[in-house]
Order: structure tokens, then sequence, then C-alpha cells
């Protein structure tokens, strides 16, 4: 039987992965079902572990495995806020899954930095910027100028899900110097999505469990929080809840700069369908499908914007909101109820794409071609087994 391949690592990584996660050596040797002298000699360097054995202290010490590759121990970062408060309430409690996918986009954030050094490139400093005094439909327009998105070629992106969508919208924010990643660590309901705003590759998550098209939508509200260089949580649900003023407000700049951005307002009030319908309130739901569709968003996304022109009433938008709402509950439940026992085999180069982007992919891939990292390092970066690594490689354009 061949030997198993040792992952590269610095064995200082291992000791701070378990002292930040509360472990003592003697309870991680029993967790990891090895000797204490076995992680002993881990942690001291006189010997590694294999990428198995590091995968299973990663799931125990609660970090992404990439992380175990960096050069030196990451430092901490402070928490960013959450734009959810509410008032009196002070800074609220961020569920613990959801602070660990903050924790895990910013350690990916410094392998990247790390991965640019080492080929000798550095990111340019993303210099959009927005204020909230601004006209939000004026922002949007500057969005499109900057990410090169025509009404034309906006237009070509139409699918029945809002998957094409989302993903050019993604690719063209990604080519300005903003990682993209996506999450599945949190419900729904706790966050749409995060940014952390940096001069150099500033972050954004959304989560993988909402739709595409509220994806596309959560994407372009958190490059607006991006461009005001202020990082939080959001959830795109509740921005008309109660909450403090300044809160409150950021989230509906956020909101009115991501609709104006996907459905600018010259092109929405010149459709035939809205200039035809005039300003009564009612809509039919094919018209505001086809709409939605047309634009990559969802059907509630639509009928906002319809209310902020004057084209319906708050009354009707709140009764096709708690209709969307409840087909989206009552779809989900189906879809728990009809899904195979076995569960559906997983696209693993689809998901490492999916997940950390290709920006970073290509970044892990530039340097195994320069023969900075072997085999072993990618699929530890990438959270693969080697085997799938092709398949990575030719779906960036590696092959």
């Amino acid at each position: 039987m061949a030997p198993r391949i040792k992952a590269r690592i610095k064995p200082e990584l291992l000791v701070w992965a378990r002292d930040s996660a509360r472990f003592a050596v003697s309870e991680a040797a029993t967790k990891l079902k090895i000797d204490e002298e076995k992680l002993a000699s881990w942690e001291n360097g006189s010997d590694a572990p294999s990428i198995p054995q590091l995968r299973n202290m990663a799931s125990l010490y609660k970090r992404p495995l990439a992380v175990f590759y960096l050069q030196e121990v990451p430092t901490n970062f402070q928490v960013i806020r959450d734009l959810r408060r509410l008032p009196g309430s002070g800074f609220r409690r961020l569920p613990p899954t959801l602070l660990l996918e903050l924790r895990r986009a910013n350690q990916r954030r410094e392998l990247a930095l790390e991965l640019l050094d080492d080929l000798g490139d550095k990111p340019s400093s993303f210099s959009l910027m927005a204020s909230q005094d601004e006209n939000p439909e004026v922002v949007g327009s500057r969005i499109r100028a900057a990410l090169g998105v025509t009404d034309q070629e906006q237009s070509r992106w139409r699918d029945g899900e809002g998957r094409v969508s989302f993903n050019a919208w993604r690719g063209k924010i990604e080519d300005v110097g903003v990682l993209v990643f996506q999450a599945t660590g949190f419900a729904a309901e706790e966050a749409s999505g995060f940014a952390i705003a940096h001069e150099l590759l500033p972050l954004i998550v959304v989560n993988q469990k909402d739709s595409y098209t509220r994806r596309s939508f959560s994407l372009l509200h958190e490059f607006a929080h991006l461009m005001l260089r202020v990082s939080g949580v959001s959830n795109l649900l509740d921005a008309d809840d109660s909450r403090p003023p300044e809160d409150q407000a950021v989230e509906v700049f956020c909101n009115h700069v991501a609709a104006a951005t996907l459905m600018p307002m010259d092109w929405l009030l010149s459709d035939e369908r809205v200039a035809k319908h005039g300003s009564r309130a009612v809509w039919t739901d094919s018209d505001i499908a086809d709409l939605a569709r047309g634009f990559g968003v969802s059907r509630e996304a639509v009928l906002r914007r319809l209310l902020i022109f004057e084209r319906t009433t708050e009354a009707f938008y709140r009764q096709k909101r708690e209709q969307y709402q409840a087909e989206f509950i009552a779809q989900r439940q189906k879809k728990n109820e009809n899904a195979p026992e076995d569960g559906i085999p997983r696209n693993m180069s689809r998901e490492t794409i999916s997940n950390l982007g290709r920006p970073l992919i290509r970044m892990i891939l530039g340097n195994y071609y320069q023969d900075r990292l072997t085999l072993s390092d990618v699929a530890g970066y990438l959270g693969i087994k080697t085997k799938h690594i092709p398949k990575v490689e030719q779906a960036v354009g590696f092959r």
C-alpha cells in the first residue's frame, strides 16, 4: 500500500487552530481518534498529518481546510456590525453559523493575498465609491457603466431560474477586483449575505440557499455596501423593519441601488407592458413573471420597483409579497418531501467553483503551474480530492 502524502503545512497553524477552538491536546486527540503523542508530533513539526487527517482537524476546529496552508497565523479581525439591530438593543449577537462564514471568508481573502504575492501580482485598489447623499438611480447607472453592462447584453441573460443572470453579474463584479463567495452554512432567515469592505480584495458573500434571483439582488446590494465602504450583514427580507435610523438608511439605500442597477428606470418604464399599464394598481401574475424573467430578478423585486414609480399600490405589493412568500415555503416543503433518500450525486468541480469563485481558484492553479504548489496542496486549498482537480481546471480555462 502506497504511503499517504503528508500535508505541507506550518505546525504553528495547527496549534493556533486548536487553541482558538478551545481544545486541549488530550481532548483534541481523543476526538480525532489519535494518540496525544501523534498530535504533539504534528504540532511541533517532527511529523505531519495526511490530507484526510488534516480534513478531520479542519472539521473539528471549524476552520476551512485552506487556512492550514497559510504562511502564517491569520490575524483576528473585528466582527462587522449586523445591520439588522433593533432600536435600543445595541449590537445583535450573530449566530455561530454566520460567524463561521465571516471567519471563513476573511481567511480565504488572506489566502488570496498570499497567493497573489507568490505570483508577483498585486490586486488593484477597489476605487468605486458612492455616498448616501447621491441619487440611487445615478449610482445604479454608474455601476452598470463600471461593470460594462448594457441593456442589450443583460437581455441575453434570460433563463428560467435566473442562474445565467446571477453568474453573469458575479463575473462582472469579480472582474473589478471583488472576491465573491457563496455560503451554505447559515439559514436564509439569518442573512441574505454580507460584505467586508477593504481597499484590496473586498469581499461579498451571498447565501447559496436563496434562489438565483434573490442572490443577484443580494450581490448588487452588497456591492453597494462596498461602494459606501460600509461592511455589514444584511437581510433583504426585513429591510423595512424598525431599526436604528442610520442602519435603516444604509439598507434602504443599498436596496434602491441594487434595484436601479438590475432594473434601470428608463428601460423598465419604456417596456411596452409597463407603458400600457399606466398607474393601475393590479397586475396579472403572467405580466409580473415576464418582467421578472426579463430582468433576471424576483417577482417581488419587480413589484417593489413598480411601486417606487407609482405603477401599483402599497396594498397590492403587500398582498403579492405574502403570496410569493407562501409559495416559496410550499415549494421548499415539497422539495424536501420529494428529495431522494440517497441524495443527489454531488458535482464537486461545480460546487468548488460556485463556492470559491474563479479568481481564487485561478490564483491557486497559477501557483501550481509555476511549481510553487503540489497537487496535494491544490487539493487542500480547494477542499476536494485530487481526482476532481482536472474538471476544475477545465471549467476555469486551465485546460
